[in-house]
C-alpha cells in the first residue's frame, strides 16, 4: 500500500514490509529489495534456478518472473518503491532551475538484467550488520512519519543500502586492497584512522599506500575522504538534509570540516554543487 505522507499531504509510493512472505513478488510497477536475515529459499528468476540463504539481499523488477520452489524457515523484509520514489526533492528556492526533476540513479545497476545480474548482490560478513541496521530504521521511518522531514531519510537510507550493494558487486580480486575497501564501504559514517586500515589489511602504511595508488591513484586515506564526499553528493542532489546531518551521516565529524574538504576537493561549496546538481541533472 502506499503511503500517505501525514505532513504535506501526498502519496509517497513506498512500502515496507516487516514480514515478507514471499506471496507476492515482484511487486506491480515497483523495484523492491528483500532482506533475508535468517533460513534459505529456492526459486526460479526468470528461469534460473537461484539459492540465496542469510544473509542475502534480492534485487526485483516488476518485470522479474518469480517461482519460489522451497522455503527453510525464511525470515525476510522487504521494502518497495515506484521510480518517481527517486526523483529529487526540489528546494521552493531553486525551484526555478529545473525543466525537470532529476533521479537517484545509485543502485539501479542491481536491478538490470541485461549485464548478466540475477538480482543476488553479494553480502559481505562486515556489511550484514550495516544493512540490518538501515533496514530496521528504513522501516522505521516508514511506519512512524516521526517529522515531516521522514521522506529524506528513507532516501538517505535507501541511498546508503543501494551505494553499499552495488560497491560491495564490483568485479574484484580478494587481495588486501579488497578488504580495505570494503571496510571503508561498510564503515565510513564512523571514525577511521589509517591503523584501522593498515590493520585491516594486515600491512604497513606504506605498502599499503603504494597498493591503493596502484589500484585506485589515491592513498587509503584519501580514497576513504573521496568516497565520503561521493556519499554527500548524493544526499545533497536527492535529499533536503541539512549540511551538518549530511556531514555526520558520511562520517565527517564537522560541518565545517566537511564544508573546507568539500570546496576544495570540488572547487565549490556543497550548498553550491546542491544547486548545480540539480539544475544539470534536470536538463539532462
Amino acid at each position: 500500500m502506499p503511503q500517505i505522507d501525514r505532513y504535506k499531504q501526498r502519496t509517497v509510493n513506498i512500502e515496507f514490509n516487516a514480514i515478507e512472505d514471499f506471496t507476492v513478488v515482484p511487486h506491480p510497477e515497483r523495484l523492491t529489495l528483500i532482506f533475508i536475515t535468517s533460513g534459505s529459499i529456492k526459486w526460479n528468476l526468470n528461469e534460473r534456478p537461484i539459492f540465496v540463504s542469510a544473509p542475502g539481499v534480492l534485487c526485483l523488477t516488476e518485470d522479474d518472473k518469480v517461482q519460489v520452489m522451497e522455503k527453510n524457515d525464511v525470515a525476510a523484509q522487504s521494502f518497495s518503491f515506484h521510480l518517481e520514489f527517486l526523483n529529487s526533492t526540489v528546494l521552493s528556492e531553486t525551484k526555478k532551475y529545473y525543466p525537470e526533476i532529476p533521479r537517484i540513479h545509485t543502485g539501479l545497476s542491481l536491478f538490470q538484467r541485461n549485464q548478466g545480474s540475477y538480482g543476488v548482490p553479494r553480502i559481505t560478513e562486515t556489511a550484514y550488520p550495516l544493512l540490518l541496521e538501515w533496514f530496521f530504521v528504513l522501516g522505521t521511518e516508514v511506519q512512524a512519519q516521526s517529522d515531516a522531514l521522514w521522506v529524506c531519510r528513507i532516501k538517505r537510507y535507501l541511498i546508503q543500502i543501494l551505494g553499499l550493494l552495488e560497491e560491495l558487486n564490483q568485479q574484484r580480486e580478494h587481495s588486501p586492497v579488497d578488504a580495505v575497501l570494503d571496510y571503508i564501504h561498510t564503515h565510513y559514517s564512523n571514525k577511521i584512522s589509517l591503523e584501522d586500515l593498515t590493520n585491516c589489511a594486515h600491512l604497513n602504511r606504506v605498502t599499503l599506500n603504494k597498493r591503493f595508488q596502484e589500484r585506485c591513484g589515491n592513498t587509503a586515506m584519501g580514497y576513504l575522504l573521496s568516497y565520503r564526499l561521493k556519499v554527500t553528493r548524493d544526499l545533497l542532489t536527492h535529499t533536503d538534509m541539512s549540511l551538518n546531518e549530511i556531514a555526520r551521516a558520511a562520517g565527517f565529524e564537522y560541518d565545517t570540516y566537511y564544508i573546507k574538504q568539500f570546496t576544495a576537493k570540488l572547487g565549490m561549496s556543497p550548498t553550491t554543487y546542491r544547486i548545480t546538481s540539480r539544475e544539470l541533472a534536470g536538463a539532462l
